[in-house]
């Protein structure tokens, strides 16, 4: 299901809307919409399929209020097909199976009212098997058929996909664009937090907006005064386990972490750090290179093992224990 209550289109998409709904119906049966996580393609996607399957379109929107509208609102348009990776197997690495690409061909070649779309996402998770099915629904689509494939790294799709698909960048966003964007959207005292914001979202707006209410972000200065403490005095790793674990649910402290661990190693390759507003001066001289790059791989294999279960509590143990016990 795509739900239509975020349905809408950013600033920084406007091009292509334009573009798409004046080309109409002439725009091919097989478009790419791409775009890094927080560029809104998920809002655009769903504001052009309810556009272009309305028997009333406006120039700006679906009317909302046909026929085709209120089956979409309920989930029941028999005119849309929406594939993603199962219910059941979200994890990272999940893919789209063969049977739901076959199953559409009856879909796709039927005849029938109106235009029948179909929405394919994450298109990377596209397997051999299913990508080489597409293909023939893309090489011989049915009438009045357009298929959008939705993508956060489009390179990852075979190149045999990408060949017969019209590109859109959804996330081509100015400096100016996300400024206004973000000033429209956040209370004054917040504005001088802009560029801090968009430099930890990939400099997406909406990854911006959702950050600045998170809780690890106000904790940064208080962690990495602790870490610091642990380092220099070598001594009670569990007590500040203990004390992070209750601050902080996991996955926050494990994202606040992970920025901070990676602007130590941006530091000693002298690059630019993204948390601009902390002061890294005098800790990153308890580590070299080699060694943040092994607490970093140590982070990856703990994310995984909290996929199998383990208890969160013991990973933060571990790490508070690794972080400390570095030889300078």
């Amino acid at each position: 299901m795509m739900s239509t209550e975020n349905s809408q289109i950013y600033p920084w998409q406007t091009s292509v809307w334009e573009t798409l709904t004046q080309r109409f119906p002439k725009i091919g049966h097989g478009l790419l919409f791409y775009g890094k996580d927080g560029s809104g393609k998920h809002a655009f996607t769903q504001h052009f399929v309810a556009w272009l399957l309305c028997l009333d379109k406006q120039p700006e929107a679906a009317c909302g209020e046909c026929a085709s509208c209120m089956w979409l609102k309920s989930d029941t348009h028999p005119n849309y097909v929406h594939i993603t990776t199962d219910e059941d197997n979200k994890k990272q690495n999940a893919k789209i199976k063969i049977e739901k690409i076959r199953d559409l061909q009856p879909f796709v070649q039927q005849t029938g009212e109106g235009w029948r779309v179909i929405v394919i996402e994450p298109a990377e998770a596209l397997n051999i098997a299913s990508s080489n099915a597409l293909l023939k629904t893309l090489e011989e689509p049915g009438e009045r058929v357009i298929l959008i494939l939705m993508a956060n790294h489009y390179l990852k799709l075979p190149a045999t996909i990408r060949s017969r698909l019209q590109h859109f960048a959804l996330d081509r966003v100015s400096h100016s664009q996300a400024q206004i964007f973000l000033e429209t959207k956040l209370d004054n005292k917040l504005h001088p937090q802009i560029p801090l914001l968009m430099g930890l979202s990939n400099d997406m707006p909406l990854q911006a907006l959702t950050l600045s209410n998170a809780e690890w972000l106000k904790q940064r200065e208080a962690f990495l005064a602790d870490w610091q403490t642990l380092v220099i005095n070598k001594s009670m790793p569990m007590q500040y386990a203990t004390k992070w674990n209750k601050h902080l649910v996991f996955s926050d402290f494990m994202t606040m972490f992970e920025y901070l661990l990676s602007d130590l190693i941006c530091i000693k390759l002298n690059q630019r750090v993204k948390n601009s507003d902390l002061d890294f001066s005098q800790i990153v001289d308890y580590y070299n290179l080699e060694q943040l790059f092994e607490i970093y791989h140590d982070v990856q294999h703990f994310k995984q093992l909290v996929e199998q279960n383990v208890q969160n509590n013991l990973i933060v143990d571990q790490l508070f224990i690794k972080l400390m016990n570095v030889h300078s």
